[in-house]
């Protein structure tokens, strides 16, 4: 059985977000506690996501699926630059934010540049066509430089709460995707290649 770790973003996810309802489903969903969610600095974030990680490994001792949003995106890219992946064999990342637009919340802090450096598992990256922090096309070129399979939703803004997604019927079909692949890398020996496969 995987142990599945939410990445919330800036200001955490909220009762209505589809991350906090699928962690709401089972016992083996996890969620990073960041010590300020307001006022997000890089270095520690990331620092707890390692923590975290470590954690679940120690105590659950089962393989781990990354399950990221906006601002945990990042934090993600950035743990996969700075740390070993032992025990996590997937990642989804769900629009992740474009800090370099004139909209970037002020208070977010160390997260620039933005890793360029591919995801050694299986990852799936998935956009939307009007996310208000975020063009499609830029999301679609982190995927391309971390390796992640790309998905576009659609026209759902942010991907959040406020796009009234409830449980998000289209995100639980790629996260079992996801898993699917994940699980079939993870007992076979043959090494991953890097892919940037674009689904139509």
């Amino acid at each position: 059985m995987s142990t599945f770790l939410v990445v919330p973003g800036w200001q955490n996810s909220g009762p209505q977000h589809w991350q906090s309802l699928w962690q709401q489903k089972s016992r083996n969903w996890y969620r990073v506690e960041q010590s300020d969610w307001n006022n997000p600095v890089g270095d520690q974030w990331v620092t707890t996501l390692d923590q975290t990680i470590r954690s679940l490994g120690q105590s659950r001792g089962n393989p781990i699926v990354l399950v990221a949003h906006s601002l945990g995106c990042l934090t993600v890219a950035h743990w996969f630059e700075k740390h070993s992946t032992d025990g996590v064999i997937g990642a989804m990342l769900v629009a992740p934010p474009d800090l370099t637009r004139p909209n970037a919340p002020k208070e977010i802090v160390g997260f620039l540049p933005v890793p360029t450096t591919p995801i050694p598992i299986p990852s799936v990256l998935v956009g939307s066509t009007n996310d208000p922090y975020c063009d499609l096309d830029v999301a679609r070129g982190m995927a391309r430089h971390w390796g992640a399979d790309f998905v576009s939703a659609g026209a759902v803004g942010h991907i959040n709460s406020d796009s009234g997604l409830g449980d998000w019927a289209q995100g639980q079909r790629i996260l079992a995707d996801l898993l699917e692949r994940a699980q079939e890398e993870d007992s076979s020996s043959t090494p991953r290649q890097e892919r940037s496969a674009e689904p139509a």
